[in-house]
């Protein structure tokens, strides 16, 4: 069973052909054939769930020009340039010089190859759709920007080029809810972890989110109007989702307890009110509250609710990390998960490093069926609750951490691995065993020498280079750690 997202993904794409306006009298239903070809595309990107605007031919300079504003003033995510025949780059000049949203040139054409005891010059033309690519990224560099990707490859039975269409996609999805993105935060950093300082006004500037200054005393509040209608049906929620094992031989450990179910489901259902009343996107907190009082109980049991949260597409963060926030961010929009996470012991004898967190984590990606236990008391942090405990799935998985350069800039790091069958401590904590090219050592090496935050977002698939896209397109630096 799934917990369902609050909203769907979404992104606005625009897409343009172009073409040459010399042709559509030299050969009369060429024009009609590349439009056919247009609405193609149109429509295997709507399949991927983007609202799509479709801006027509461009065939000339004048075309590009007047086109221009109406790029600008639909508040487009991604550009999409459908290359349907050759087209002199005066058609794309303007729009590359003037649009500061990523353009993607996407070049298929019709035919896997022509047929040539019958070819023409029509045929030849209608399937030109890489002739003029060069032209089109010399212009950029001329115009001062980078070349824009190439999709390059046919326009049916290619999975190669669809993977490429909905990668983009993805992408997309990712930039639109990042930069009009809500993320709370209430409390501060635990003291001495120096490296989730932010400083909230560069994340705007960087990633163009909104980070929206709440109050511990909110939450409170928020759980005063909870009901026990709404308290029962989260409570059957959750164990709907969760197992609820007997202890294993961590004394900390406990079969969850009804008193602790209870508080999970009151602490989940006030994090729902808080949300709505904030209207956010994400969180990242981190409080203690006097000992003993109602404050602490709540937010000492925000574990659960996290979770929940987290897997519907809302980012919870703890310890006020709000770098890893974003990262998580990231990774649900490309719809790979984003678990909190960090490292935990070395296994030397077989190879691999465990990752994982005290909480919040993405229980959509959990191996098998998550587990509650009830935790005595929480390591390195004040109060006791229901603690949330399983590993990702099995197959590839990536990583990302948000790090800050002496520069005061951020920086990702970034690394992809393996999620492999085997036990995992039963302590109430996600663990997954994580290997890593060429080896534990030296991977782990490589990574802490690029300067990440000891936080990361843990997610499923190898995603490295749509994550590397990112942080281009946002000027980010970013490093992928290499794996021979």
């Amino acid at each position: 069973m799934r917990v369902q997202r609050r909203k769907p993904r979404s992104a606005h794409i625009g897409i343009f052909g172009v073409g040459y306006h010399v042709y559509w009298s030299q050969f009369p239903g060429l024009l009609e054939e590349l439009m056919a070809k247009l609405n193609v595309l149109v429509g295997r990107v709507e399949a991927h769930g983007a609202q799509v605007t479709n801006f027509g031919m461009v065939d000339k300079a004048e075309a590009a020009y007047a086109l221009l504003p109406r790029l600008k003033a639909a508040d487009l995510d991604l550009v999409f340039c459908d290359m349907l025949t050759y087209a002199t780059s005066a058609s794309f000049a303007a729009i590359v010089r003037g649009l500061d949203v990523p353009i993607v040139m996407v070049a298929l054409q019709p035919m896997a190859a022509m047929d040539y005891a019958r070819a023409t010059t029509h045929m030849q033309l209608a399937n030109d759709d890489f002739c003029s690519v060069p032209e089109f990224t010399g212009v950029a560099i001329r115009m001062g920007r980078k070349p824009p990707p190439v999709i390059l490859g046919t326009l049916e039975n290619d999975p190669a080029a669809e993977a490429e269409i909905a990668e983009w996609c993805d992408i997309a999805m990712a930039l639109h809810d990042l930069k009009y993105a809500r993320i709370g935060h209430f409390g501060h950093p635990i003291e001495h972890m120096l490296d989730m300082q932010t400083d909230q006004a560069s994340l705007t500037a960087a990633f163009g989110c909104h980070i929206v200054q709440t109050e511990a005393g909110d939450l409170l509040s928020c759980e005063r109007a909870v009901t026990a209608e709404e308290t029962a049906a989260k409570s059957a929620e959750i164990l709907t989702l969760f197992d609820t094992p007997d202890p294993g031989v961590d004394p900390l450990t406990r079969k969850l307890t009804n008193e602790d179910l209870n508080r999970a489901a009151v602490t989940a259902c006030a994090l729902d009110h808080f949300v709505a009343r904030h209207k956010l996107d994400g969180l990242a907190y981190y409080y203690e509250g006097d000992p003993g009082s109602p404050l602490r109980n709540l937010v000492t049991n925000l574990i659960v609710g996290n979770s929940l949260l987290t897997a519907a597409g809302f980012p919870m963060c703890g310890e006020s990390d709000l770098k890893t926030c974003i990262a998580m961010l990231l990774m649900d929009r490309l719809d790979i998960g984003g678990s909190f996470a960090e490292f935990h012991p070395v296994d030397f004898r077989e190879g691999f490093v465990l990752v994982g967190h005290d909480g919040p984590h993405h229980i959509n990606i959990a191996d098998g069926k998550p587990k509650l236990r009830s935790l005595v008391k929480y390591h390195g942090k004040p109060g006791s609750g229901a603690g949330v405990e399983f590993k990702i799935k099995e197959g590839p998985i990536t990583m990302l951490s948000i790090g800050v350069t002496a520069g005061g800039r951020f920086k990702f790091v970034i690394a992809e691995g393996q999620s492999v069958q085997g036990p995992i401590p039963a302590t109430g904590n996600t663990n997954t065993r994580g290997f890593f090219a060429p080896d534990v050592r030296t991977f782990l090496k490589r990574w802490v020498a690029e300067g990440p935050t000891h936080h990361f977002a843990l997610g499923v698939g190898h995603r490295a280079e749509t994550l590397r896209a990112i942080a281009e397109i946002l000027g980010i630096e970013s490093t992928v750690i290499r794996r021979e």
